[in-house]
This record gives C-alpha cells, sequence and structure tokens, in this order.
C-alpha cells in the first residue's frame, strides 16, 4: 500500500513532463478515489439529479486534463486540487440552478456531519457556503482550505493533514474554529 502513493506520485510527475502515457497507466488508479469523493455528494441526492457521481469525476477529469501548467508535487497535491474542482463544479451547478433571488432566512447547517451535509446541500447552501468560504479566506487562508478539502473534498483529518503537511491536531484545532466562524457567518 506505501508503494501506491509513490506510484502515483511518479505517474504524476511523468505526466507533467508531458508523458501521455503515464496519464493512461494514472487513470485508473485515481479514477476510484475521485469517484469516492464525488460519491460523498451525490449519495443522498434525489434520483432524478441531473448530475450524478459518474458524470462530476468525469467533469473534474476533464478539467484536470485540460490543465498544461501544473506540476503535480505529489498524489496529495493532485487530490487537494480534485477537491478544489468539485466544489467549483458544485458551486457552478448551484448557481445556474438558482436563478430565483437571494435571501430568506439565515441557513442552519451543522459541519460536523461533512458527507451528510455535502450530499444533502441545496443548491442555496452550497452558494452561501462557497461565500462564506471565500471570506474565511480572507482572514484565514489555511482555515479554509482545511474546510474546503473536508466539506467539498470529503477528506479525512489524516487525508487533509497529509495535503496541507500539517499535524491531524492542527486540522482538527483549524476545522473546529472554522466550523464555528462559518457558522456564525452563515447565520447572518
Amino acid at each position: 500500500m506505501d508503494e501506491e502513493p509513490t506510484n502515483i506520485t511518479h505517474l504524476l510527475k511523468a505526466w507533467s513532463g508531458g508523458d501521455q502515457a503515464a496519464l493512461k497507466e494514472l487513470t485508473p488508479k485515481v479514477y476510484v478515489e475521485l469517484r469516492r469523493m464525488a460519491a460523498r455528494y451525490m449519495r443522498k441526492e434525489n434520483a432524478g439529479n441531473t448530475l450524478q457521481t459518474t458524470a462530476l469525476v468525469h467533469e473534474v477529469f476533464l478539467r484536470l486534463v485540460e490543465v498544461d501548467s501544473v506540476s503535480w508535487q505529489d498524489r496529495a497535491h493532485f487530490f487537494a486540487v480534485s477537491a478544489n474542482m468539485m466544489r467549483r463544479i458544485l458551486v457552478d451547478r448551484a448557481r445556474a440552478s438558482r436563478m430565483a433571488k437571494r435571501g430568506g432566512a439565515a441557513l442552519h447547517l451543522n459541519l460536523d456531519d461533512v458527507p451528510e451535509i455535502a450530499s444533502r446541500s441545496r443548491d442555496r447552501e452550497i452558494v452561501a457556503i462557497d461565500e462564506a468560504l471565500d471570506a474565511l479566506a480572507q482572514i484565514d487562508p489555511r482555515k479554509a482550505k482545511v474546510t474546503e478539502l473536508r466539506f467539498f473534498g470529503g477528506l479525512s483529518v489524516e487525508e487533509t493533514a497529509e495535503v496541507l503537511k500539517i499535524s491531524p491536531q492542527s486540522v482538527m484545532r483549524d476545522w473546529k474554529m472554522a466550523r464555528a466562524w462559518l457558522l456564525a457567518e452563515l447565520a447572518h
């Protein structure tokens, strides 16, 4: 199992160098993980939902393949970028489908239950969280990144720590403070 992340990192670096054969070999290795991340969002969506897990994964992968200038550092970097792309896709989709005016009562979300919230979130909630997360990034970029990886990326505490190269304790501390800040922000 230790050899797989190293192999993925090697393939990512080869792909960054223009090796298309590396991309072909890399695809099945990362597809399962990307699908797991996407499934966390889509698990409890309505049957009539127009965006399915596979479609989300394919959209992320198409965007990743189109990016020419990324110099992949390692597996963690790849999945962090993927989480960010999933966030962008979901937020763009939510904005497009909710042309109605903003407003209404404050959102009441429990950010402790990340996968369940992400999969049940309505368009308005996704957009509100995205806007609050952008505001948090202006104040504390690392806490915003922790939240993005945990909420939108569905990464565990340990995976988030690996991506950000910080301790799991720092992730938990940032996550706790970010949740409190975001809940207060969303209450406005």
